[in-house]
């Protein structure tokens, strides 16, 4: 199964994922978040991304969401990227998350493909009555 590392500003990955179990309803596995803060190093913020992506690699492949493309979280991921193994996908949202744990059985293709759909399909005006 596809391992998911949200890589964010702050705690907004572990919100994501405890949100994502309160929709699913089920527990979620091979899924973890590290939070990226000022206070600490680049590079030791990029040693804890690549522990925590070796932690949810099953083989699979590995698919990293970040919240902003060009903030940290995402520069960090940059470096992480493999061609065959790790992805990443910026503008992390819940319905971008919850159709990554939905669709995660899928090839990397089409996981890609419906997370990208799922988190700007989950961005919308809310219609008049």
């Amino acid at each position: 199964m596809v391992g998911i590392v949200l890589i964010t500003h702050g705690a907004l990955g572990q919100s994501l994922i405890d949100c994502a179990k309160h929709v699913i309803g089920d527990p979620v596995d091979n899924i973890t978040a590290v939070e990226i803060n000022g206070n600490v190093s680049i590079e030791a913020m990029t040693k804890k991304a690549a522990e925590a992506i070796s932690k949810v690699d099953d083989g699979s492949g590995i698919i990293v969401l970040t919240d902003m493309y060009g903030g940290s979280p995402s520069n960090i991921t940059k470096k992480l990227l493999e061609t065959g193994n790790v992805y990443g996908i910026s503008g992390v949202n819940l319905p971008m998350l919850i159709r990554v744990l939905t669709y995660r059985k899928k090839d990397m293709k089409t996981l890609i493909k419906k997370g990208l759909s799922g988190g700007s399909e989950g961005v919308m005006q809310i219609p008049l009555k």
